[in-house]
């Protein structure tokens, strides 16, 4: 049997602004889609995570730095270092957060 999958991006479970992908392959995926003024709080993982912009422009802090990036740059964010974005924009903001991790550990700050 193979090990190939096809996921629609919409069967995945579900937040207000994201999709996620979690326990199906060797990273984590979450896919937002969020309007102005949206992101999660400041927090840590114990694994790298990069960020694909895709659309608009976020603020993102990771540790003591803050920076303003717009669609077609990658962020990535080093293991256990505190971090957060915000849709800076003034239309939605789409990314794709990679998580490398076969499942999610947050620890929210």
């Amino acid at each position: 049997m193979s090990d190939f999958q096809v996921i629609p991006v919409d069967s995945l479970p579900a937040g207000d602004a994201s999709h996620e992908l979690s326990g199906r392959a060797d990273v984590s995926l979450i896919f937002v889609d969020t309007p102005p003024g949206g992101g999660p709080s400041l927090h840590r993982h114990p694994y790298q995570e990069v960020f694909i912009l895709q659309e608009g422009e976020a603020t993102f802090t990771v540790g003591e730095e803050r920076q303003v990036v717009t669609a077609g740059h990658v962020v990535v964010v080093p293991a256990g270092v505190p971090h957060a974005f915000v849709n800076s924009g003034s239309g939605r903001m789409r990314q794709l957060n990679i998580h490398v991790s076969p499942e999610f550990e947050t620890e929210w700050l």
